[in-house]
């Protein structure tokens, strides 16, 4: 199971480059929607156009630093990386189809009892094992 972390992690890295990247690209488009808006009067589409770019841009660049940052954790082995991979997977059902598939790895991954030591996190039902009985013959 310790080999589907360190894949999960280095997969969660590769998904924040893609967002760092889309999201930088971003920016510069919103760049050149200003520079539209300087030269002429102000039209209120370019306007519009300008603020969507800037806007999904920065959030892309937000979603791509966490993602690097729990891909990070993951195979560090971070409990919070653990907490931080399910919650980033909700949002990324919506990514398809690459976003989606990411996510349904993670729930499957992270969601076990394995994870849950590996990550030091108590399993369930107490985690505790079973002690020597009172029937043990010696």
């Amino acid at each position: 199971m310790h080999v589907h972390f360190d894949v999960l992690g280095w997969l969660h890295m590769l998904a924040g480059w893609v967002g760092l990247l889309t999201g930088a690209s971003m920016l510069l488009l919103a760049a050149g929607a200003a520079s539209l808006t300087l030269d002429a009067s102000p039209a209120g589409g370019v306007q519009a156009v300008f603020w969507l770019l800037l806007i999904v841009g920065l959030l892309l660049l937000l979603c791509g630093g966490l993602m690097i940052a729990t891909g990070r954790g993951l195979i560090a082995r971070r409990p919070r990386a653990r907490l931080g991979a399910l919650l980033l997977a909700l949002p990324g059902l919506c990514a398809l189809p690459f976003g989606t598939a990411l996510s349904f790895y993670t729930v499957w991954a992270l969601l076990n009892d394995d994870a849950r030591g590996a990550f030091g996190r108590p399993l369930r039902g107490g985690g505790r094992s079973p002690g020597p009985s009172a029937t043990t013959i010696r």
